[in-house]
């Protein structure tokens, strides 16, 4: 079997720990078609926070406590940079992630592509998933605001999404092409899942790539997805802020309907709403979406196996 997942951010890390655990042992072949729009280039050096949040996690090397990048790390780097009043203050990079950008950044300027150099990047490790960005090409989300347009990491990490956004850019994103793998994992894919990530900032900028959507429309594989809404409430993070500036409500239901039924020229066969959501379940079916209701809290990974089991089976 083979499973195709798009996703993004700590809550793309968390669930595919959870597919990994469900699919143990069967042989079952798992591609994690990853976010690469908080990429950025800072210090001369490579930033990958999707991927290697994604990666730290399943290679157990993460900080559990905050959510991002490695256990015991030291920031002494990040402080030298401050004293010569090099990158951003506010944007710490950890002394052993640091290692893991100057060495993507090395094969970069190798003239590997990305995908390539992830490939080396993650076989350091079993990780279980192969991890292929959604594009070799550099794209970025930019945030608009009514003080002008930055980095979404600059909206996100300094500012906490504090100042409301106008809108998304997902730049380079036009004339971007899917990295090698990424149209093979999902026209081979016996299952395709929608990761539980913030669907502007994680899952749009992949879809955004010319090629993806339409390949998972065409997809011979279900497309289901999950909500990263619990009872009107972001599990983490701050989609809430996203979801407002484009217009949709921080609901299960409605993101579901943002993505669309794939009969109608959407994205999705299923999805999975919390069971504090069963409500809107008859909603959603009205949309041509089938739904279920089932607890939907990634507590650990044998929690998040039985939601990915309950996915399988919507």
């Amino acid at each position: 079997m083979k499973v195709a997942v798009l996703s993004g951010g700590v809550g793309g890390a968390r669930f595919l720990l959870g597919v990994r655990e469900h699919f143990a042992g069967t042989g079952t072949e798992i591609t994690a078609i990853v976010n690469v729009g908080d990429d950025m280039w800072l210090t001369g050096v490579r930033i990958a926070p999707d991927l290697d949040s994604i990666m730290y996690a399943l290679a157990g090397v993460n900080d559990t406590e905050r959510g991002w990048g490695r256990a015991g790390e030291t920031e002494r780097v990040s402080a030298e940079l401050r004293a010569h009043g090099v990158g951003w203050p506010w944007f710490t990079l950890g002394d052993l992630d640091l290692g893991t950008h100057l060495t993507r950044t090395h094969y970069l300027r190798e003239g590997l592509g990305l995908a390539e150099a992830t490939r080396r990047i993650t076989e350091r490790w079993p990780l279980g998933v192969t991890l292929v960005p959604s594009t070799n090409d550099e794209i970025e989300t930019h945030v608009l605001t009514a003080e002008g347009t930055m980095h979404f990491q600059e909206w996100w990490t300094r500012h906490r999404a504090a100042i409301p956004a106008l809108g998304f850019e997902y730049r380079g994103s036009e004339a971007a092409t899917p990295a090698p793998g990424v149209l093979e994992a999902i026209a081979a894919a016996d299952l395709i899942l929608v990761a539980p990530s913030n669907p502007v900032v994680s899952i749009a900028p992949i879809l955004a790539i010319p090629g993806i959507r339409q390949a998972i429309t065409d997809a011979p594989a279900p497309v289901i997805g999950l909500s990263p809404i619990i009872a009107g409430a972001v599990v983490r993070g701050m989609a809430d802020a996203c979801l407002t500036a484009i217009g949709v409500a921080t609901a299960a239901d409605a993101v579901a309907l943002h993505y669309g039924a794939r009969s109608r020229g959407g994205l999705l066969d299923a999805w999975l709403v919390d069971s504090a959501d069963a409500a809107v379940v008859p909603v959603i079916e009205g949309a041509g979406i089938r739904a279920a209701a089932v607890p939907l809290w990634m507590t650990d990974p044998a929690t998040t196996a039985e939601i990915v089991r309950a996915a399988t089976a919507v």
